[in-house]
C-alpha cells in the first residue's frame, strides 16, 4: 500500500479583521500519498491558497488536525518547500547566490550542497547563467531558478501556488511540463494550486475540486490518462482528457 505522507483532517479556518470574520475553510479533509502529485482547483477566493499556508505552518487551523508522516517513527516531519506565483528572485544577487539563499540562511552551504546546486543548474539549463542577474533571464528560466532554490533544501513536499500564472501561455506550457518532469524525477510529493483546468489534468495524479467559500471538498477526481509518452502534449491529446475537462467544468459551473 502507498504510504500516506500527510493528513488534512476536518480543518476549519477563518480570517478576522475589524470588519468581522470571513470563514475560508469548513471541515476540509484529504490525504496525500508519498510521491503523489495533487492538484486543487476551485472558484476564485475559495481558500485554495489558505490550504497551502496551513500546510506550510504559516497559519494555524481553528479546528482539526494536520498530521505529517515519515518513513521512521520519531523522525522529523517531512521538509516543505513553498513555490509562489512569482519567482521572488533578488536582483542584487546573481542566480547562483539566489538559488543558494536558503542554504545560506540555514547555514547549510556545504561543499556537498554547493555541488548539488551546481548539478541542478547544469541539468536544468542554467549553468551558463549562474552569474547573471535575474533581469537577464526569461520568465521560464527564472521559474526554474526558483525551483532550484526550493529543491536545494531537499524538501519532501512541494507546495506550488500557481507558480506558472505570471508566464505567457506558450512559456507556461513549456515550463509547467519541465517543472513537472523535474518534480517527478526527484520523486517529490507535490500539491499544486491552479485555475487552469487543462494544467491540473495534464500534471496531476488526482484533483480536488473545492466549493465556494467557505470551502469544502466538492469532488475528488483520480486522473488516469492513456499516454504514448510522458509529455504534456501527449497528456492533452489523451482520449480521456476531454472527459476530465468537461467533468471539472461542470463541477465548477454548477458551483457558480
Amino acid at each position: 500500500m502507498e504510504q500516506t505522507i500527510l493528513k488534512f483532517e476536518n480543518i476549519s479556518f477563518s480570517y478576522h479583521n475589524l470588519s468581522g470574520e470571513t470563514q475560508a475553510l469548513n471541515q476540509v479533509s484529504f490525504e496525500v500519498k508519498k510521491g503523489e502529485f495533487l492538484a486543487i482547483v476551485g472558484p476564485s477566493g475559495c481558500g485554495k491558497s489558505t490550504i497551502l499556508s496551513l500546510l506550510a505552518g504559516l497559519l494555524t487551523p481553528e479546528s482539526g488536525n494536520i498530521t505529517f508522516y515519515t518513513d521512521e517513527p520519531g523522525a522529523p516531519a517531512p521538509g516543505i518547500g513553498y513555490m509562489l506565483q512569482h519567482d521572488h528572485l533578488f536582483e542584487w544577487r546573481d542566480i547562483y547566490r539566489n538559488v543558494t539563499l536558503g542554504l545560506e540562511i540555514q547555514k547549510k552551504l556545504t561543499p556537498e550542497n554547493k555541488s548539488k546546486v551546481e548539478k541542478m543548474l547544469e541539468d536544468y539549463g542554467l549553468s551558463s547563467f549562474a552569474h547573471k542577474k535575474p533581469s537577464e533571464l526569461s520568465g521560464g528560466m527564472k521559474q526554474r531558478a526558483a525551483l532550484i532554490r526550493t529543491l536545494a533544501l531537499e524538501p519532501e513536499i512541494l507546495l506550488l501556488d500557481e507558480p506558472f500564472s505570471a508566464l505567457d501561455y506558450l512559456t507556461r506550457l513549456l515550463v509547467s511540463a519541465d517543472i513537472c518532469r523535474i518534480i517527478r524525477a526527484s520523486k517529490k510529493t507535490a500539491i499544486l494550486i491552479t485555475h487552469d483546468l487543462s494544467e491540473a489534468i495534464s500534471l496531476a495524479d488526482r484533483i480536488l475540486v473545492l466549493s465556494s467559500r467557505p470551502a469544502t471538498i466538492r469532488k475528488e477526481i483520480p486522473i488516469h490518462l492513456s499516454l504514448p509518452d510522458n509529455s504534456l502534449l501527449a497528456a492533452r491529446n489523451a482520449p480521456e482528457f476531454k472527459d476530465y475537462f468537461n467533468q471539472l467544468w461542470e463541477e465548477l459551473s454548477d458551483e457558480k
